[in-house]
């Protein structure tokens, strides 16, 4: 069936996200392959950075997390029990913020004669739009930006902090940037509406080389054609974040019309 929406599915902001990630990141790589020709190459790159997960899937974190010292509380029980003090029950259990190590997915346009990066393409995750991996991201972004490497940035996400640029962004859910090396400081700027298709997205190459097309909304309908997200999201929900009011009742339209 694939997703409701023409363009990004505002549900997959949540849970699925992490997994989604990765999917997408392999969809961008599968259908810029066959374009590049034998000139260029397409290459995953993973790295990770310290956040905070949401829940996947199986309910299980990624990567390595940082646990708290449990051994006091242990040996506070034991003493109490040793007098005979009545513990009191907890009124709640609260999640306490975790950080860990989250695996972040990148695709790297490559020449085949010498492997140097031609054009990073970086798609935004949760874990490099929140504190603590905005700033490494911002850090690694501007270290990017001093060489001749051109910078795919694809951010499809309603959540979370922004890229510094000069001027504010135009209103949208969703944005990709572009930034040349040839044309720096300039950044391209595609505004993705919730309500369209996902746009049609030029990928550089090295000079003369002609750009390469690189058709988001393609991609992500590969994902869902792929795994079936649709059978995995809770429609019934509200999406976090929450839609603007005229957006709600036109995702609510969209939902119906799927029911039908």
């Amino acid at each position: 069936m694939g997703s409701p929406f023409p363009g990004m599915d505002p549900f997959l902001e949540g849970d699925l996200w992490q997994e989604f990630h990765e999917t997408l990141a392999s969809a961008i790589r599968a259908q810029l392959l066959p374009k590049l020709g034998p000139k260029y190459v397409a290459l995953l790159a993973k790295r990770y950075v310290m956040g905070h997960s949401t829940i996947g899937i199986t309910d299980t974190p990624s990567g390595r997390v940082i646990y708290p010292d449990v051994n006091v509380s242990r040996i506070r029980e034991v003493a109490d029990a040793a007098y005979n003090v009545a513990l009191a029950e907890p009124t709640i259990e609260i999640e306490s913020e975790m950080s860990e190590q989250v695996p972040l997915l990148a695709v790297e346009v490559r020449d085949v004669a010498e492997r140097r990066l031609v054009t990073a393409i970086e798609i935004f995750s949760p874990a490099n739009k929140f504190a603590p991996g905005y700033a490494e991201y911002l850090a690694r972004r501007e270290a990017l930006l001093q060489t001749h490497t051109h910078l795919l940035e694809i951010d499809l996400l309603r959540r979370g902090e922004r890229i510094a640029l000069r001027r504010p962004l135009p209103p949208a859910p969703y944005y990709v940037f572009l930034s040349r090396f040839q044309r720096r400081p300039l950044t391209a700027v595609w505004a993705l509406p919730l309500r369209e298709r996902l746009k049609v997205v030029p990928v550089p190459l090295l000079p003369p080389d002609p750009d390469v097309a690189l058709d988001l909304q393609a991609a992500v309908d590969a994902c869902f054609a792929l795994v079936g997200y649709e059978r995995l999201i809770d429609y019934a929900a509200a999406p976090l974040p929450a839609l603007e009011p005229e957006d709600t009742d036109w995702a609510a339209e969209r939902l119906r019309a799927v029911e039908r």
